[in-house]
C-alpha cells in the first residue's frame, strides 16, 4: 500500500483538498475539478472533451475558456505523469453522483494507462447519520479513513471504462442497461447512473430530478433561493448539487411568458453568473399558475419551455426528447 509521505491524493474538489492537506498524511494534493453532471460529456477525443467541457463551463460564467482548458490539461498531465512514474495515487470520493462521475472519469484514464491506484470511497461516516460528502470532515476524521484504502482491482479499472464509455454515447441505452446492474467493486455506481437518468425530462411532467425538487421546495413555501436550495438537497438521497447549478437550473424554469418559476414581484428569474450567487440566494421565489400545473402532472415542462441539454453524451432537445420514467426504471425514446 502506498507510503502517505510520497503520495497523490486525487479527490473531488478543493474543499476535501484542503483539509488533505491539513491532516498528517503528507503527498500532494490534486482536486479533480469539474461538474459531470451538466453539460456535453460526448465521447471525443480527451482533449477534444476537455476543450468542449471548457466552453461549457465558461459559456456558464466560470471563466476563461483557455484558462479553464489550461487547469484540465494540467490536472490530467499532473495524474498522468503520476501513473507513469509508478507514483502511489490514492483516490478519495464519496458516494454521490458528482463524485461518482469523476471517479469514473478518472478509473477510466487509470484503465488506460494500466494503472493501479488505490482508491478511499465512502458513503457513510461513523457519528454522522446524514453524512452528505467527505467535505464534512475535519483532518482528523478524513485521517480515521486511510487505513480501509485498497487498490482498485483490474476488473473494476475495466468495468469503470466500459461504464464511462456508455455515459458518453450519443444515445442513452447503454446508460440505461448499465443501470439495471450492479458493477463489482464499485458500489455506488448503479445509484449514479439512475441518479443521472433522473436528469432527463420524466414522461408526465417533463421535470428532471433536481426540477421537481426545486418546484417542490417552493410549492412548500420556502421564501427565498437559497432556501429552496437547502429543502431541496433535503430531498435528495445523495445530495450532489452545488448551490450554484441549483440557481442555474431555476434561472432556466423562470425565464420566459410560459415560465414556471418567478420572483415575487411577478417576474422572470434573472440569469445568474457565478459570481452573483451571493445576491441570487436571497431572491424570493414563487411558482407560476403554469409551475403549479407542471407539478400536477398537468402540463409539460418540455412543451411550455423546451430543452437543451445534454445528460452525458447524449443532447436532449426539442426535436430529441429522451425522457426516464424513475418508477418503471425505463426510457422513453423520442
Amino acid at each position: 500500500m502506498a507510503d502517505s509521505d510520497a503520495v497523490l491524493h486525487v479527490t473531488n474538489g478543493d474543499s476535501t483538498a484542503e483539509t488533505l492537506r491539513r491532516t498528517s498524511l503528507g503527498g500532494a494534493t490534486l482536486p479533480w475539478r469539474d461538474a459531470l453532471h451538466a453539460g456535453p460529456v460526448p465521447a471525443d477525443p480527451r482533449r477534444e472533451l476537455l476543450r468542449r467541457r471548457a466552453a461549457f463551463l465558461s459559456g456558464r460564467g466560470w471563466g476563461d475558456p483557455d484558462a479553464i482548458l489550461a487547469s484540465f490539461e494540467g490536472r490530467d498531465r499532473r495524474l498522468g505523469q503520476a501513473f507513469a512514474d509508478g507514483e502511489p495515487v490514492v483516490l478519495w470520493f464519496e458516494h454521490d453522483l458528482y463524485d461518482q462521475l469523476q471517479l469514473l472519469d478518472i478509473l477510466a484514464l487509470a484503465h488506460e494507462a494500466r494503472a493501479s491506484p488505490e482508491a478511499i470511497v465512502v458513503g457513510a461516516f461513523p457519528g454522522k447519520p446524514s453524512f452528505r460528502g467527505l467535505g464534512e470532515l475535519s483532518a482528523e476524521e478524513l485521517e480515521t479513513l486511510w487505513p480501509g484504502r485498497r487498490e482498485v482491482p483490474t476488473e473494476s479499472l475495466r468495468t469503470a471504462d466500459a461504464v464511462w464509455a456508455e455515459i458518453r454515447r450519443e444515445t442513452p441505452e447503454g446508460l440505461a442497461r448499465r443501470a439495471e446492474q450492479d458493477e463489482p467493486g464499485l458500489p455506488f455506481v448503479r445509484g449514479a447512473l439512475l441518479r443521472l437518468l433522473e436528469e432527463l425530462p420524466a414522461p408526465a411532467d417533463g421535470l428532471s430530478a433536481t426540477e421537481r425538487t426545486a418546484l417542490r421546495a417552493i410549492a412548500a413555501g420556502v421564501p427565498t433561493a437559497a432556501a429552496a436550495f437547502a429543502a431541496a438537497q433535503d430531498l435528495e438521497p445523495a445530495p450532489f448539487l452545488g448551490d450554484t447549478w441549483f440557481f442555474d437550473s431555476l434561472a432556466e424554469l423562470g425565464r420566459g411568458p410560459c415560465r414556471l418559476v418567478e420572483t415575487a414581484r411577478g417576474d422572470e428569474v434573472p440569469a445568474l453568473a457565478p459570481a452573483d450567487a451571493v445576491a441570487f440566494a436571497e431572491l424570493p421565489v414563487q411558482l407560476t399558475a403554469a409551475g403549479e400545473r407542471v407539478l400536477a402532472g398537468d402540463a409539460d415542462r418540455v412543451e411550455l419551455l423546451g430543452i437543451d441539454r445534454w445528460v452525458g453524451g447524449t443532447h436532449v432537445t426539442t426535436d430529441a426528447v429522451w425522457r426516464w420514467d424513475a418508477v418503471a426504471r425505463r426510457l422513453v425514446a423520442p
